[in-house]
């Protein structure tokens, strides 16, 4: 059975904060744990108004400080903003207090735009082409601690904290597969490149100690509700946002609209086709055909599910209703 997962980017909605936002991301994460979701991860960006997991690490010790048996880490630290032993720091911290519960996702993209890239680097050159270079580094620095070694990361050596390498393109996917790495790719906004990037995975895969056949990871957008049209309303607060995002005025997160695909012009509604066609939006009955539709088309090994809900309860309701739905999936 294909595992189900969370990717959470602690939406803070409009008339609230920060503070609630990552309040509810914990509430959220205690709620999937009850559920049997197997991870719980949070994303860095910076400079958004309606994201508040930009210190992702200080945010996952707070999820893991509420939760007890998921798994909880990053998807993901976006690495070119750090030095590798920074991270490995503050992952080996974080494995130190929680043990064998914590995940590293890494991605090469600053999450963010340039200038506030300039701000979190002060140099951009070279950062995303040292990348290979950077997670080679990260990962050496989990290894047992070597005799004359003169750098390490305290805590962080000996903790094995698994590393994963996140997508939106051929490029992670073939890092991943030489590496020998677990793969996560951000289909659930950018679905473009999915299938070239699981073939390129998949065929060029080199066993590795971490892993000896390939592990895909999909994030999908699914948005469920007791009934058809409530999960499409519900959807509408995502759409405004990615809009938003795209059409430079980013903010909060707005309240959901009923029917909002038909006041759409048609260059947004080409664009959120074209970025969501992998979404899931529905009652339990839809959701449980569109997440066997993409299990059977993908062969994912498991699924990331997001859900960028304005209203905290029907957030957490939707997430019941997809393990409800998954529960009863035939596996493969």
């Amino acid at each position: 059975m294909t595992a189900l997962s969370v990717l959470d980017l602690a939406p803070v909605i409009q008339g609230s904060d920060a503070g609630q936002a990552l309040r509810n991301s914990r509430d959220l994460a205690r709620h999937v744990e009850r559920l049997g979701y197997k991870r719980f991860w949070l994303a860095e960006h910076h400079n958004m108004a309606g994201v508040a997991s930009a210190a992702t690490s200080v945010a996952i010790g707070f999820v893991a400080e509420g939760t007890s048996t998921i798994r909880v880490g990053a998807g993901g630290i976006m690495l070119p903003n750090h030095a590798p032993l920074v991270i490995a720091e503050q992952f080996g911290t974080l494995a130190a207090l929680y043990g064998d519960r914590i995940d590293l996702g890494i991605g090469r993209a600053p999450g963010t735009d340039q200038t506030t890239a300039y701000a979190l680097r002060r140099n951009l050159a070279g950062d995303i082409d040292h990348f290979p270079r950077d997670v080679v580094e990260l990962i050496n620095y989990f290894r047992p601690e070597e005799p004359g070694q003169k750098v390490r990361a305290v805590p962080g050596a000996g903790l094995n904290v698994p590393v994963w390498i996140l997508g939106s393109s051929l490029y992670g996917a073939q890092l991943a597969a030489m590496l020998g790495l677990p793969y996560a790719f951000a289909s659930h906004f950018a679905p473009g490149d999915l299938d070239r990037a699981l073939l390129v995975y998949r065929d060029r895969f080199q066993p590795s100690e971490f892993l000896d056949k390939p592990y895909v990871m999909l994030g999908i957008n699914v948005f469920a509700a007791d009934t058809d049209r409530e999960a499409r309303t519900l959807f509408s607060s995502l759409q405004q946002a990615f809009i938003a995002l795209r059409t430079g005025t980013p903010g909060k997160l707005r309240p959901p609209i009923e029917d909002f695909d038909a006041q759409m012009d048609p260059g947004a509604a080409g664009m959120l086709a074209q970025s969501f066609s992998t979404a899931v939006v529905g009652g339990r009955d839809t959701v449980r055909q569109g997440l066997a539709d993409f299990i059977a088309r993908t062969g994912a090994d498991e699924l990331m599910v997001t859900a960028s809900i304005f209203d905290h309860a029907a957030r957490l309701r939707s997430f019941e209703i997809v393990a409800e739905a998954h529960s009863v999936l035939v596996p493969a």
